[in-house]
């Protein structure tokens, strides 16, 4: 499928389904159950690190199952090959979403790119977007500076990232609200873009360092947006996840 038509068909999807809930919990039985209790509105859901490293690539299976959409966020940094044989395996296990680091480099996400497009269709068509991942938003200005001094800005390598990985192939960004007014400027509207950091006007920041509630993220221009905590350790979380989505239609 051509990039243009896989954005759109993303962008179709009415907003309730555009949440995802991130299932950041330690094994495939609390994934399950999770999933479980987010209501209709918790249709799409993201496997990262933890709970991959613990389930598998059977727990994305065991959430296709379930009629789940999966953003399989392992956010791929290595050398060309490793990264196209990996986005591969994202295509056969039936993600919706994967992504790659932008700072793994052009060629990486090339390859990545390019085996997605080559990768046999699912059975709707589709096949994963690749989403290439900015800056962290775990990560201030301060950060970056110590770890790549001289580089910039951080707006200004939020932008720089965003449009290699546009010119790369990616199919979209993952970048917070606060940087995507000035991303859009960059790159224009073509990118699908998907927004953590995510909670309600009077939720806590935890370990984020640039947040924004449902509303300022569509405002922003946001397609997708990332919630963990807010759902998942809400009381009830079918009903945390439908307050959100009411902010973000």
């Amino acid at each position: 499928m051509l990039r243009n038509e896989l954005i759109g068909r993303l962008r179709a999807l009415p907003p309730g389904r555009r949440l995802i809930t991130a299932l950041d919990v330690p094994d495939t039985a609390a994934a399950l159950a999770l999933a479980g209790r987010l209501g209709p509105r918790g249709g799409f859901v993201k496997v990262g690190l933890e709970l991959f490293s613990a389930g598998g690539p059977e727990v994305v299976t065991a959430l296709r199952g379930l009629g789940r959409d999966v953003f399989l966020d392992l956010k791929y940094h290595d050398i060309p090959n490793t990264v196209a044989s990996a986005a591969r395996q994202a295509a056969r296990l039936g993600a919706s979403l994967c992504t790659i680091h932008a700072a793994n480099g052009r060629a990486a996400m090339e390859a990545a790119a390019k085996a997605l497009a080559e990768a046999p269709p699912a059975a709707d068509g589709g096949r994963p977007a690749l989403l290439a991942v900015t800056v962290l938003t775990s990560l201030s200005a301060a950060d970056l500076d110590e770890v790549a001094p001289g580089g910039g800005s951080l707006a200004d390598r939020v932008a720089r990232l965003a449009m290699l990985a546009w010119e790369s192939g990616c199919d979209g960004l993952v970048c917070s609200a606060a940087d995507l007014p000035a991303l859009r400027r960059v790159v224009g509207p073509g990118p699908l873009v998907v927004t953590p950091g995510i909670r309600p006007a009077d939720g806590s920041l935890d370990d984020q360092k640039r947040v924004a509630t449902p509303r300022q993220a569509a405002a922003a221009g946001a397609d997708f947006l990332v919630i963990g905590r807010p759902v998942t350790q809400a009381p009830d979380p079918a009903a945390a996840l439908a307050a959100l989505a009411a902010d973000f239609a």
